[in-house]
């Protein structure tokens, strides 16, 4: 099911630097996966193509982190697998990384170093341009402070700039917004279009609307599964 997150988006711009590619596809097949005795995902299944973006929404605790993370080879699942054009991520752990950018709740900052330095970081195996990223994210009178001064909302643009900078093609994004004020969120809807018209996938998690052309929309169930592992067959059993 697709769903607009709001009323006045506009589709996808041209890209402003040639695609990352005609004919990527992620392929999530069947993916569970277990924490101690709880199962956190129950065979969930996706399929996203080039230019796609995919809305993950649920309640805390049911799992919307862990698929990031799986997603990004953070975390093995423990059934399914990750496809990346037909082929399974797990089959070169080192390329499915190149193709990820992950954003998770912490901006991952080096605090001693400069604005500019962090994205300096990023942009020796990105090769993205650090002048755009910083127009990007109004981040050109910052680019000398140390990031330890940073505001939470500069912190987060930064770490924004860091995703432009990577150009890779599969965005994680959870809780991208975080600190973000209304002119931010905007600029942030420009970058993910360009992104998407470049081919590129997003996938992020978010309690508040985003600026996203025409997502697909995926809502995961607060399950509560436990699972008996002292019997010889799987026994499901739901919390009380």
């Amino acid at each position: 099911m697709r769903t607009a997150m709001t009323t006045d988006l506009k589709r996808p711009r041209k890209a402003m630097h040639p695609p990352l590619s005609t004919d990527l596809r992620l392929d999530v097949d069947d993916l569970s996966v277990l924490r101690g005795s709880r199962l956190v995902l129950d065979r969930v299944s996706l399929r996203l193509p080039a230019g796609g973006a995919l809305i993950l929404q649920g309640a805390n605790g049911s799992g919307k982190s862990t698929l990031l993370r799986v997603l990004a080879g953070l975390r093995t699942p423990d059934g399914g697998q990750v496809l990346w054009d037909g082929v399974s991520a797990a089959r070169d752990r080192a390329a499915h990384a190149l193709r990820v950018a992950y954003l998770g709740h912490q901006d991952a900052l080096k605090l001693g170093l400069t604005l500019l330095e962090n994205l300096h970081l990023a942009q020796i195996t990105g090769g993205g341009s650090l002048e755009a990223a910083l127009s990007a994210f109004d981040l050109g009178d910052l680019r000398d402070l140390p990031a330890r001064m940073l505001s939470a909302g500069q912190k987060r643009r930064t770490a924004l700039a860091r995703v432009l900078l990577s150009r890779r093609p599969l965005w994680l994004l959870d809780e991208p917004t975080l600190g973000l004020d209304t002119r931010s969120i905007e600029r942030f809807g420009h970058v993910m279009a360009e992104h998407r018209a470049a081919g590129g996938i997003i996938i992020a998690t978010t309690h508040v609307p985003l600026p996203l052309y025409d997502p697909d929309t995926l809502v995961l169930p607060d399950s509560h599964m436990q699972v008996d592992v002292t019997q010889d067959e799987t026994v499901w059993e739901l919390d009380a």
